[in-house]
């Protein structure tokens, strides 16, 4: 559902908002699967959740490996920064990894102000989050 400019995130009572979810499948040179999701628009309170599911049904059914692409993201409040954490540490207790790649720059501010950005693996690409490549070192 696509709400109208000035709408300030309100829903007409008993609708949902439904965050659409790209999901492709990674192998990378030694065989191991990396799952690559890709959110696109609000990663807030009214998502959250739902992202939150996705990012537990992948880790537990089909890779401990995860990229989440925030490109098509363009806002996060805590609740998607929770959500965000809980997937990283449904990736640790598994002995998987939790890579955000391509924050958006709307987005990327949110990061650096709760100094999440220290917290997270953030790679500049998906193609660098998929070799493992940190920010620091990509040149």
């Amino acid at each position: 559902m696509l709400l109208p400019l000035g709408t300030q995130g309100k829903l007409p009572k008993g609708d949902v908002l439904v965050i659409h979810i790209d999901q492709k499948t990674h192998t990378t040179q030694d065989g191991t699967t990396v799952i690559v999701l890709a959110p696109t628009g609000r990663l807030d309170i009214t998502t959250a959740w739902q992202f939150r599911l996705k990012l537990q049904e992948c880790i537990s059914k089909l890779s401990r490996h995860v990229v989440v692409n925030l490109s098509q993201v363009n806002f996060i409040d805590s609740s998607g920064l929770t959500s965000l954490v809980a997937g990283m540490r449904d990736a640790d207790k598994v002995k998987g990894s939790f890579r955000i790649c391509s924050v958006h720059p709307e987005a990327k501010l949110v990061f650096e102000v709760t100094m999440m950005d220290s917290v997270f693996e953030i790679f500049d690409t998906e193609e660098e989050a998929l070799e493992g490549v940190p920010r620091s070192m990509a040149t």
